[in-house]
């Protein structure tokens, strides 16, 4: 195992994954593309001109009919810039952390995380990680390359490394292991679950992991939740066939945040593998999902940019709500530019700078104050009562709409 990004091949035309990166068959379908998407959609601009001229790539979903793994064939790992430019943190919303604090409590007492040593891999700013250990008494090890010395107290007996988890990183200890919304990040997840599973060697270490939930966008045609660093996407099915092949018995699947996230309770296993659990769809349930959105995400995408420029003809001012990876995908797909004119965020770092692909700039709350939005567009609508007491408290009334 290299890095996250394993194959760090050249940009080169062609499928770089032809072939289901989870299970290996050719069996595939592909059912969805988009071209000139940006490459990154969490890196900050300080200048609109950077943001617009920010290398793009070609998304082209497959399916496979055999795991029911979906992936982005056109992935060139090699577009990829994950470093300290990246900001992708959720912890400035009220309704995010709370669920972060949820999760950790959890975790602590479900697995019994009191004087442990917990390994983290793509800890990101080092939130959650601080959060368990401070939780359980633990120590801690986190792994990726955007982690910022600079950014939030450290916790003592916690210390992040900024570089991908990778088989040079084998002999860290872990008595228990957390990957969250990591794994949608990986081209190579059959490889990499894999490696991880050897790196645990022979003890029956318990490990977690979250990554978005690929069932819900199909049903939801959320477009907006496909962009070029989600090389990988999981369904429940999808999810547990890959452990479970990997040399993991799969403990439990369950959805959260909203139904947005699947969550993974696994153990390392040298018995044979365990059973698929309830939760778990076949393959061609899958695909019946996939033929879904396949007939019906151009209407989707039409609905939406009509909606947008009959705005504009009415004079409405329209901002966005959210100017990570989902508004990134939203403006880029549907190619909007002056039915929007800014993009709010609650997160300080980000304001200031621009969206990549379309140059859109990023604006703090207190910015709907002077501008005085009549429609705001919500990419999530998990934060809506957030976002809404936010309106209430700058007093300002506008109509909130949720993608």
């Amino acid at each position: 195992m290299e890095s996250l990004n394993m194959d760090a091949a050249p940009a080169l035309p062609g499928p770089v994954y032809p072939e289901c990166p989870g299970c290996g068959s050719a069996e595939s379908l592909e059912f969805y593309s988009q071209s000139g998407a940006p490459v990154h959609s969490v890196l900050l601009f300080a200048t609109r001109e950077a943001a617009v001229e920010y290398p793009r790539g070609e998304i082209r979903l497959a399916f496979c009919a055999r795991c029911g793994f979906i992936w982005n064939r056109y992935h060139h790992p090699a577009l990829q810039e994950y470093s300290e430019r990246c900001e992708e943190t959720q912890g400035f919303s009220v309704t995010y952390n709370e669920f972060a604090r949820r999760l950790a409590s959890d975790l602590v007492e479900r697995h019994g995380l009191r004087g442990k040593h917990i390994l983290e891999i793509g800890c990101g700013k080092g939130e959650f990680l601080n959060l368990l250990c401070k939780l359980g008494g633990n120590t801690g090890t986190g792994f990726d390359p955007a982690f910022r010395e600079d950014r939030g107290r450290r916790t003592p007996g916690v210390r992040f490394v900024k570089d991908f988890y990778s088989e040079k990183y084998s002999d860290e200890h872990a008595d228990f292991m957390v990957c969250k919304m990591t794994l949608e990040h990986i081209g190579c997840s059959g490889r990499f679950i894999s490696a991880v599973r050897r790196a645990l060697g022979e003890k029956p270490t318990r490990v977690f992991f979250q990554v978005p939930d690929v069932t819900r966008v199909l049903r939801e045609l959320a477009f907006w939740d496909v962009y070029y660093e989600h090389c990988s996407y999981f369904s429940p099915g999808s999810l547990g066939r890959l452990f479970r092949a990997s040399g993991f018995d799969v403990t439990g699947i369950s959805r959260g945040y909203g139904g947005q996230y699947l969550l993974l309770d696994a153990v390392a296993s040298a018995g044979r593998p365990s059973p698929p659990l309830p939760v778990e769809e076949e393959p061609e349930e899958l695909r019946n999902a996939v033929t879904f959105f396949s007939e019906n995400v151009i209407q989707k995408t039409a609905l939406w940019r009509h909606k947008l420029r009959e705005f504009r003809k009415s004079g409405y001012r329209t901002v966005l709500w959210g100017s990570g990876s989902k508004g990134v995908a939203f403006l880029t797909t549907l190619g909007i530019t002056d039915e929007i004119k800014y993009v709010v965020d609650v997160n300080p770092y980000r304001c200031g700078t621009f969206m990549a692909g379309t140059g859109h700039e990023i604006v703090s709350p207190e910015f709907v104050c002077r501008y005085r939005p009549d429609a705001v567009v919500l990419m999530n609508p998990v934060y809506r009562r957030e976002v809404e007491m936010e309106l209430e408290r700058l007093g300002h009334s506008a109509e909130v709409l949720t993608v």
